[in-house]
């Protein structure tokens, strides 16, 4: 049996080869003791919560949104659900409206910006009369007093927004 002394003296050639390059910093990095550092383990519980609160918030302010502002439209009553010819001239002056209110918009008042603004809060004032006979109409469809008062209210408000544009071009 060969000892080992044997062995190295017979392979004096194959011990002799140098390592390669890098061998001894991968061997002392080998040796050295590494710090486990144990994954941290993410919980998909907080993720549920912040979908389930967000999902909370916007059913609730969808829900309060149709209470505050959609669900009035149901408490009001137009023109045009009365009969077809009311709903031609609620449509008639509606269209009116928004082209006297498009040329209000269009206007420049350089002298005095806010009266533009005084002008549409005024014109907004208005609408609140109108709400108000949409109501009584919902309450009494049949009334002719109060269909005759929002025909008027319609009429008035063109008269007055005629009124207001032509008194601003003279200005202009």
């Amino acid at each position: 049996m060969k000892t080992i002394e044997d062995i190295i003296r017979n392979n004096k050639d194959f011990f002799d080869e140098e390592p390669l390059e890098g061998h001894f910093e991968r061997f002392k990095n080998r040796l050295e003791p590494k710090i486990q550092i144990a994954p941290v383990k993410r919980s998909i519980v907080p993720y549920l919560l912040r979908a389930a609160v967000v999902t909370l918030l916007v059913t609730l302010s969808s829900l309060w949104t149709w209470d505050h502002f959609l669900s009035s439209g149901s408490q009001r009553m137009k023109l045009g659900q009365v009969s077809p010819q009311y709903k031609e001239v609620e449509n008639y002056y509606v269209h009116q409206v928004n082209l006297m209110e498009n040329e209000i918009v269009n206007i420049d008042l350089k002298n005095n910006p806010q009266q533009k603004e005084v002008l549409m809060k005024e014109m907004k004032s208005m609408d609140s009369v109108y709400v108000s006979l949409q109501k009584e109409l919902k309450a009494n469809p049949d009334d002719e007093r109060i269909i005759n008062a929002m025909i008027e209210h319609y009429q008035t408000k063109l008269e007055v927004m005629t009124y207001i544009v032509n008194q601003l071009k003279t200005v202009k």
